[in-house]
């Protein structure tokens, strides 16, 4: 009886070791990206294909993977796959969605507090004895028990955050979603429409996805509603949120601060108008790289393997 063919996975943005080493004892693993030269011959012998954030899972590539059956995305967003065009040609979509989420929730904590009490650090040398005293008298943050937490999309992260803000730290949560997660929540949170929202919240953290119509959901309109003394979190996608916005509503003191770890293009071109503010953290999406939850997006392989041996994956794509 002869050998059955060798099935191949083509993994385009690399993969954390030791779930590449157990797919490496499932199928043959070719490691190239797109603008890799032989990636066209490598694709078009694929019967998986591995990708994170940056290859585009379209049309065109597609129509060049002609053994393809599954798409692996280590990650939680799908915005670089189109599924429909997938499911077209038989190919299932799978994904990691809950892999990052405590990564990514003890982030925005780490935002909200560095944002709400500042931090005047010393390492080089000491301040002197009047320096030293001029920050303790003027130096203020505020308390997360005396806030109201917003939050923007209530999905895993959004919950994992709202968890820790209410239980944790005794924030009040409002929460905004498309759906009725309310029997999701084990934290007291109140639903509201969004003109409430920004109007109440002193933190507004935003958790959606890049569903149609959500590019720029947070504008000038919805920046305008918010207190002047609120801060804007960003850890889900760039392009949700107007930058150029933003920074004018920072600059005229119509909002207090703001951090970003997602960018519209990505990473963000040398004019990006949110440089240079004291009150504004930029990081380069970095929220969900803990050495775990790469991991745990690595672990996409094992829906990779059950799709090409016929089973029915854990996390096939919505």
């Amino acid at each position: 009886m002869p050998d059955a063919p060798e099935r191949i996975v083509l993994v385009t943005e690399g993969s954390d070791p030791v779930p590449l080493d157990w797919l490496r004892g499932q199928a043959r693993v070719v490691e190239a990206g797109p603008e890799d030269p032989g990636f066209a011959g490598h694709l078009a012998q694929a019967q998986g294909l591995l990708v994170r954030t940056y290859t585009k899972v379209n049309d065109a590539l597609l129509d060049r993977a002609p053994k393809l059956k599954v798409v692996g995305r280590g990650g939680v967003g799908l915005e670089n796959i189109d599924v429909a065009a997938c499911r077209r040609r038989g190919i299932e979509v799978v994904y990691t969605p809950d892999a990052n989420t405590l990564a990514v929730g003890d982030f925005v904590l780490g935002y909200m507090l560095q944002l709400l009490r500042p931090w005047a650090f010393f390492r080089d040398k000491t301040y002197d004895p009047k320096e030293f005293k001029r920050i303790r008298d003027t130096v203020r943050g505020r308390q997360l028990n005396e806030l109201t937490l917003g939050i923007l999309g209530m999905g895993r992260v959004g919950r994992r955050v709202g968890h820790i803000a209410a239980r944790g730290f005794g924030m009040r949560v409002l929460y905004n979603d498309l759906l009725d997660v309310h029997s999701q929540l084990d934290f007291p949170a109140t639903s509201v429409d969004k003109p409430t929202l920004y109007r109440d919240a002193d933190v507004l953290s935003l958790h959606v996805t890049m569903l149609p119509g959500n590019e720029n959901l947070i504008g000038r309109e919805q920046l305008a509603m918010m207190k002047p003394t609120a801060i804007l979190l960003n850890t889900s996608r760039g392009e949700v949120l107007d930058a150029a916005a933003l920074a004018d509503a920072l600059r005229n003191k119509k909002l207090a601060g703001a951090a970003l770890d997602v960018f519209s293009p990505e990473p963000p071109k040398p004019d990006f108008p949110l440089l240079g503010f004291d009150n504004v953290l930029l990081t380069p999406h970095l929220a969900a790289r803990t050495y775990t939850a790469l991991e745990n997006m690595s672990w996409v392989v094992r829906d990779v393997v059950e799709v090409l041996e016929g089973r029915r994956p854990k996390f096939p794509a919505p």
